[in-house]
């Protein structure tokens, strides 16, 4: 769809390939030095001592769904009610999912004790439920919470309404599900507080993700990075120093790439990518067995044609699409780029224009042995860990959908820890593809010009909007602090 952008593309990239790279490709803008990490202050008594750490008014259990992303903020959630009505949390567990397919439980991803330890002044968890109460029928009781009992992004004052006195009558309440059910605002500076020091220094990964996300970050940066807070928490003991087989000289700098282009993503979005019938009949096919609830809307309601939902800026950018975009903003046909992501619809097919503009592309699965990725196959919440260490390490990440949690997450990680040095290329869908429509009549200057004005208005520095996630914008009060010097 974009043969004649992709031929100026090439053209470009020949053309700027002796010449300086823009001076700010690899910069965040100055003021983002101002902002420091601080959600590990703790400060309960200033705040009125919001409930109390000793968790005696009874047992939190939340079964988490989703894949990796989801669950993560889950289980912040879960820490932060769990203060907030004085409960003791149990190790959240993870439900089975037929989309992503992975048995994983949180003690295969994240250091359990340490997640204990770390949170014990704030809140009191436990590996199991005592025994007096496993054998109790919560559904039977009023005990077990689903989604439908608790709207999205549920106020504070829900909980202690709706769940407290639960808690309180059966010493137990299990969520079940539990994605996005507490707000961002309003709720106390502390509580925010919490869930940030949850996300940001609480969730450690064990130590076999940590030593190969460490053989990632070496590879791809041709050294072992300096110790720095980042790679403390990404890497643990492993951060710092040189891994055994690490070093296979590596670019020093390189570009994460997070495509969301699987077949989950470009299924649900109802949008078309060029594909003709036998893309339309696979997904509708893909959409009956895992999205039978939206194949059965599309058959009783009128949708929005593909074509509206892409002028919207609804769909996935396609890998062709993303790469004109990196193209425009000045990064040179030799970067080192590393591409996140499960497997990308229409395989090689799809990759190749961004192979052909880009050849020093890599993956995990480049980087890494077959035996040294045997540990992780048929996990793929543990694999998406190892994309989260590689694309919050890179010297530049780029998102292609900023609804993906997994990019919100690694945003917010890069601005927490990155000290300003760490930027994040955000594309407004919408603007972009009102500049992709134009393919065959725009030049090649006009469309840098307008790409790369697009992408430099997401790239300011500005405090949290009121009720947005403070996993994807970390700069504000509760979870940084901002400085003069």
């Amino acid at each position: 769809m974009l043969t004649r952008l992709l031929a100026l593309a090439a053209h470009a990239l020949a053309e700027v390939d002796n010449r300086p790279e823009p001076k700010d490709l690899w910069k965040e803008p100055i003021n983002a030095t101002l902002w420091k990490p601080c959600s590990d202050q703790r400060d309960w008594e200033a705040s009125g001592n919001i409930s109390s750490s000793e968790g005696t008014n009874g047992y939190i259990i939340i079964s988490a769904n989703g894949g990796i992303n989801q669950q993560r903020v889950a289980i912040c959630n879960a820490v932060t009610i769990s203060r907030l009505l004085n409960a003791t949390l149990v190790i959240p567990k993870f439900l089975y999912s037929n989309v992503w397919l992975d048995k994983s439980q949180f003690r295969d991803i994240y250091q359990e004790d340490y997640f204990i330890k770390y949170l014990k002044p704030d809140i009191r968890i436990v590996k199991e439920l005592p025994l007096e109460l496993q054998s109790l029928d919560l559904e039977a009781i009023g005990s077990l919470v689903n989604d439908t009992d608790v709207m999205k992004e549920a106020k504070p004052s829900i909980y202690v309404k709706k769940i407290l006195p639960i808690l309180l009558k059966n010493r137990v309440v299990h969520f079940v599900g539990f994605g996005n059910r507490l707000s961002f605002d309003p709720i106390p500076f502390q509580l925010q507080r919490l869930r940030c020091r949850c996300n940001f220094h609480a969730l450690r990964f064990v130590h076999k993700i940590q030593e190969t996300g460490a053989l990632l970050v070496e590879r791809l940066h041709g050294h072992m990075p300096h110790l720095s807070p980042l790679q403390d928490n990404l890497l643990g003991h492993f951060a710092g120093k040189s891994v055994p087989g690490g070093n296979r000289n590596g670019s020093s700098k390189y570009l994460a790439v997070h495509l969301r282009f699987e077949i989950d993503m470009v299924a649900y979005s109802m949008c078309y990518f060029g594909g003709g019938k036998d893309e339309e009949e696979e997904l509708e096919m893909y959409r009956q067995i895992h999205f039978p609830a939206l194949t059965e809307i599309k058959r009783t309601t009128k949708l929005p044609s593909a074509a509206f939902l892409r002028s919207e800026g609804k769909c996935p950018l396609a890998p062709e699409e993303a790469v004109l975009m990196l193209a425009a903003i000045g990064f040179k046909r030799r970067t080192s780029i590393y591409i996140a992501g499960a497997e990308i619809y229409g395989g090689g097919r799809r990759m190749a224009a961004i192979s052909r503009l880009y050849p020093a592309l890599v993956t995990k699965e480049t980087l890494l042995s077959p035996s040294e990725l045997e540990p992780f196959r048929n996990f793929s919440s543990q694999l998406a860990a190892l994309d989260f260490i590689a694309c919050a390490s890179a010297d530049a990440f780029a998102m292609t959908d900023p609804g993906s949690q997994f990019s919100s997450l690694v945003q917010g990680y890069r601005m927490y820890y990155g000290g300003g040095d760490l930027p994040t290329l955000r594309p407004n869908k919408r603007r972009l593809a009102s500049i992709l429509v134009k393919n065959a009549t725009i030049e090649w200057k006009e469309f840098e010009t307008r790409v790369n004005k697009l992408i430099q208005q997401t790239k300011q520095v500005h405090e949290r909007p009121i009720a947005r996630s403070i996993f994807r914008h970390p700069r504000c009060p509760e979870c940084m602090c901002r400085t003069d010097n």
